[in-house]
């Protein structure tokens, strides 16, 4: 059975996998996608070249910007030079993943 949602419950928080485009004509987050291995991730797209960390970090900015939360919570686990990432969000488990359950329901109307 695979996860439908790229939003995996911690201990200390949730992990995010995300499918990030850099160099794009926009910064936008484009909804949830599945991969060909049947995992389920968060397509975002930032204008930031994929040089120095800068497409990484602008990743951070939009979704901190987005979900209205400070950056210092959001922390890149995995993929930093490749465009599959995971990413942290600290916090209360629960909480974060009522509240990001609520926004993908904003954005998909």
């Amino acid at each position: 059975m695979v996860d439908a949602s790229p939003f995996r419950a911690v201990a200390d928080g949730v992990r995010i996998a995300i499918r990030l485009t850099p160099g794009a004509r926009a910064e936008r987050i484009q909804g949830i996608a599945t991969e060909a291995d049947g995992t389920a991730v968060l397509r975002v797209a930032v204008t930031a070249p994929p040089e120095r960390g800068r497409a990484n970090a602008a990743l951070i900015r939009l979704l901190a910007k987005r979900w209205r939360l400070p950056k210092t919570s959001l922390a890149l686990v995995s993929g930093a030079a490749q465009r599959r990432k995971t990413l942290h969000l600290a916090g209360k488990p629960e909480a974060l993943l009522a509240r990001l359950q609520s926004w993908l329901e904003e954005i998909d109307d």
